[in-house]
């Protein structure tokens, strides 16, 4: 097999297998799908789709990823940050769970793999280097946060609505803790006490399928939940009825009101393809299009008082003596002497034609049987351009999550990763989940620790863990039925419990005071701007640069002078006397157009200091780079200082600054004799053409042991 041909199938290095690797790889596959099934569905609906979507994120790309990645032990899937990101992404752009929501998901794993392959494929996985290390530990921080609270309100049954301000969101739920649904709060706090013991006292077993297991038949047992259908019509209270009545009326408009933005948005863009940006038609159709923005804004506020009224009245079922539906009234309103079905129900769903009366708890419901449609989505270039941005935000910290977990498994397996493979990897994974319906993917943390302890020893694992997904859409779907989402918020609670890590953002500021600050206006910043978690992390990697640019703009400049052990340090910190023969200078930085301006104030501070010295010598040893503006500012201080009788000299210059000096005729300026390999020897030959003085054995004289230090 040639070497060429295993790298378009890197998996069939993996060959052959024996009897004991196989073993260990289904055995830790098999681990793995009992974690992954039940993580899928949360996952899912934690970006926005029905809890089905999980699984079929979890079959097809979990084996793609593997056969085409590097990593032998990486186990990829659905993961919070990622499915939170998709969530947030497309939350302003179509209502959670429609039709249009579960679409743009599926186009965004699309484009997400088209830019994880194309980077994997044109070997530009050095990319992901523009997120530093502590803007990732401020996101990931803050999105464990968000991650969590936002499943505070399946925990204690009660609805949370959607709004531009995450924190408004929380607020309101917090307002509704008097409503809680205690056998929901009892289902989430069992579920989280199984997996939390799990962990603590027998890390082998599967704690969350456990806890799944126990909630499920929990439900079923003691019909945990209990929702029925309710029509308008069925409403016998005046009051509730009206409610019911306007709510119906406002998410109509709203629904005619976004179909009408869309059609004006169109117009919009007609009109500025046709006559340009700042056309009469053009401002029309802007101006327009933004009335009717408004108008949806209010249908929501006003459909959102509504919902909140609803949340806050208790219905009943009033029946007669055969338990047959008499009408539904508020529970403070009920007819006296007129019996009911036993329960209380809140209004939930309201819609043309109907709403739901929700008197238990939730569950996952009916899960369709069979394997998902094989079919690409349907692209457009108005949502490739809404979507492209955050789609590359994704690419990244998707990648950089499964990268930083597969060096680290490869640690220890001595085994070797290849970033640009695993970006391969990621990419079609994504791109195969496109087109069997699935959301982004990428490693996961939590998962490939399992499979790495499970003993995996090759990929074939994750083709194990894909197989008992697929039996499981095929044949288990029913058994998920009485699943509580409680269960499944306490899935993902205790999954990013282990996200959280302030102690990070501490080490950040302790290492570099700018890395910390990025770690903490990032943590900030993406818990201020949720449920828009990527301008968070776009300020956090904004900054960074920045704040990097700064730090090289003013690097380190040292006046050297001669210490005791005949080393040349920095004459400030070491208290060490002036010269009055040479100024030494050490450069620490690379000479480039940011901070040119910095290094000739620098160099011209040291000869104005110390005026009496004829010699000037830049220390170069730091200096890693120089490009055009540096290399004219050279040539400047040289024609300056020869004008004011000062000869500069060079010591210790790497071959990519000594290249550059020579191309552009810059040596010749200076002389080639003015450049030394180290300082002792510019030192020598200053000394050797200056006399001494008075007899007096200057400060900076080469001693018996001299060589460039580095204070």
């Amino acid at each position: 097999m040639t070497v060429s041909f295993k790298k378009f199938f890197p998996f069939l290095a993996w060959f052959p297998l024996g009897g004991d690797t196989l073993k260990a790889d289904f055995i830790a596959g098999l681990t793995v799908a009992l974690v992954l099934v039940p993580q899928s569905m949360a996952y899912a609906q934690l970006a926005g789709l029905p809890a089905y979507y999980g699984l079929y994120a979890a079959f097809l790309p979990v084996m793609v990823a593997a056969l085409w990645g590097s990593s032998r032990q990486l186990g990829t899937g659905p993961v919070a940050v990622v499915s939170l990101l998709t969530a947030s992404t497309l939350a302003p752009l179509a209502m959670p769970g429609s039709e249009q929501f579960i679409a743009l998901a599926i186009v965004m794993a699309l484009l997400v793999g088209i830019v994880q392959l194309t980077l994997g494929i044109f070997k530009l996985g050095v990319v992901v280097n523009f997120l530093s290390h502590p803007v990732i530990v401020g996101f990931t921080n803050a999105a464990a946060i968000i991650i969590g609270l936002s499943q505070a309100n399946k925990l204690i049954g009660v609805p949370m609505g959607r709004s531009e301000s995450f924190i408004h969101d929380i607020w309101e739920v917090i307002k509704q803790a008097g409503d809680t649904h205690l056998p929901t709060l009892a289902m989430g706090v069992v579920a989280i006490f199984i997996i939390w013991a799990a962990r603590k006292w027998a890390p082998r077993l599967p704690g969350v399928l456990v806890a799944v297991a126990v909630t499920s038949i929990a439900s079923w047992a003691l019909h945990f939940e209990n929702n029925l259908d309710g029509t308008i019509e069925q409403i016998a209270d005046a009051e509730l009825k009206t409610l019911v009545t306007r709510l119906t009326e406002a998410n109509r408009r709203i629904d005619h009101a976004n179909k009408t933005v869309a059609a004006r948005a169109a117009e919009a863009r007609a009109a500025h393809h046709g006559g340009g940006e700042h056309s009469a038609e053009a401002v029309t159709r802007d101006a327009v299009l933004e009335m009717t923005r408004i108008s949806v804004e209010m249908f929501e506020n006003e459909a959102g008082e509504l919902r909140k009224s609803l949340r806050s009245i208790p219905v009943v079922r009033v029946v007669d003596a055969q338990g047959q539906l008499v009408g539904i009234h508020a529970a403070s309103r009920a007819p006296s002497g007129m019996p009911t079905d036993g329960a209380t129900y809140r209004v939930r769903g309201v819609k043309e034609g109907g709403f739901r009366l929700v008197g238990g708890g939730e569950v996952i419901g009916k899960i369709p049987e069979g394997l998902p449609a094989l079919k690409m989505p349907t692209l457009s270039w108005e949502m490739i351009k809404s979507l492209l941005g955050a789609a590359f935000v994704i690419s990244l910290v998707g990648f950089m999550e499964a990268i930083s977990i597969a060096k680290a498994i490869a640690a220890k397996t001595k085994d070797k990763v290849d970033p640009n493979q695993e970006l391969i990897g990621q990419g079609l994974a994504n791109l195969v989940g496109a087109a069997t319906q699935a959301f982004p993917v990428s490693g996961s943390f939590s998962r490939s620790a399992v499979n790495f302890n499970a003993g995996a020893r090759t990929g074939m694992s994750a083709v194990f863990t894909g197989l008992i997904v697929l039996l499981t859409l095929l044949f288990l779907t029913p058994l998920l039925y009485h699943l509580p989402q409680a269960a499944l918020a306490a899935v993902i609670i205790m999954a990013v419990v282990g996200l959280i890590n302030f102690g990070a953002i501490k080490h950040a500021w302790h290492a570099n005071k700018h890395d910390g600050i990025a770690a903490v206006v990032t943590f900030v910043s993406t818990l201020v701007f949720a449920p828009h978690l990527d301008k968070g992390i776009m300020v956090g990697a904004g900054l960074a640069l920045v704040l990097y640019l700064y730090r090289t703009m003013t690097p380190r400049v040292a006046i050297l002078g001669r210490f005791k052990d005949g080393t040349l340090r920095d004459a400030q910190v070491n208290n060490l006397p002036a010269s009055d023969v040479v100024t030494a200078v050490r450069f620490d930085g690379r000479l480039y157009f940011a901070n040119v301006a910095y290094f000739e104030d620098a160099i011209l501070e040291a000869v104005a200091a110390n005026p009496a010295a004829p010699y000037l010598l830049i220390v170069g040893d730091a200096i890693n780079e120089v490009d055009a503006s540096g290399e004219e500012v050279i040539r400047h201080l040289v024609e300056r200082l020869h004008a004011n009788g000062v000869v500069l000299l060079f010591s210790g210059l790497k071959k990519q600054v000594l290249d550059v000096i020579r191309a552009t005729g810059l040596s010749e300026v200076i002389g080639e004799e003015s450049f030394f390999a180290t300082s002792e020897q510019a030192l020598e030959m200053i000394y050797a053409k200056v006399a001494r003085r008075s007899g007096a054995q200057d400060p900076l004289r080469p001693a018996l042991v001299a060589d460039a230090g580095h204070d």
